[in-house]
């Protein structure tokens, strides 16, 4: 099931949410694992599978619709309390930074946490107002092969080395930002690459 932000506000027992964001081209089951392990870790609600209309920092080349994307997160999103929505192409919005903004406008009383992969810290100074990020919302990095090195030397990690969490990450989401942590987990060899070059997602 798709939601759209107007099904969200119905979720009034949801306080902690992390949001996900990415192309999901296609969504698969590493997606889905490090949902669960946020899940457990930060003790949260629910977390929004946020599906990108058009990633900035990625070549239309070998990407499916937007439809087709939405389809494939729904279809991978199974566990409980994981709500695929298609927020950005409701609000407009094509940087993460307003995303987070008009999402704390509409959702005053909830507490969110940004969700991404080691591969998108080791390379969030591309992004665009990326210290606006995170110094809006809490983010939890999680582990992914081969990037741990990477990420932990990346420009965000040197410059907010003091609001680093190393501890008790289950209290990320009530910290104000900037605060981040690094998260281990058992790593998933999934990737949305490898599957494009494996022939099994078509992208026409």
């Amino acid at each position: 099931m798709l939601f759209k932000i107007r099904d969200l506000h119905l979720s009034k027992n949801h306080q902690r949410v992390g949001l996900f964001g990415g192309s999901f081209n296609p969504a698969h089951s590493g997606h889905l694992a490090l949902t669960i392990e946020a899940i457990k870790r930060l003790k949260l609600d629910a977390v929004w599978w946020l599906v990108s209309p058009l990633n900035p920092l990625k070549s239309n080349e070998g990407m499916a619709t937007f439809e087709q994307r939405l389809e494939s997160a729904q279809q991978v999103a199974t566990a409980k309390n994981i709500f695929v929505t298609a927020i950005e192409q409701e609000l407009g919005t094509s940087y993460t930074s307003e995303t987070v903004v008009q999402l704390k406008a509409f959702f005053p009383d909830l507490d969110f946490v940004w969700l991404m992969g080691a591969d998108n810290l080791s390379s969030i100074d591309r992004w665009k107002d990326w210290t606006k990020l995170v110094e809006s919302v809490p983010i939890a990095v999680f582990d992914r092969a081969p990037f741990s090195m990477a990420a932990n030397q990346s420009k965000m990690a040197i410059r907010y080395k003091r609001q680093r969490r190393k501890t008790n990450f289950e209290a990320l989401v009530d910290d104000k930002a900037p605060s981040w942590a690094y998260v281990f987990m058992p790593r998933n060899p999934q990737s949305a690459t490898a599957l494009r070059q494996q022939g099994h997602w078509r992208t026409e």
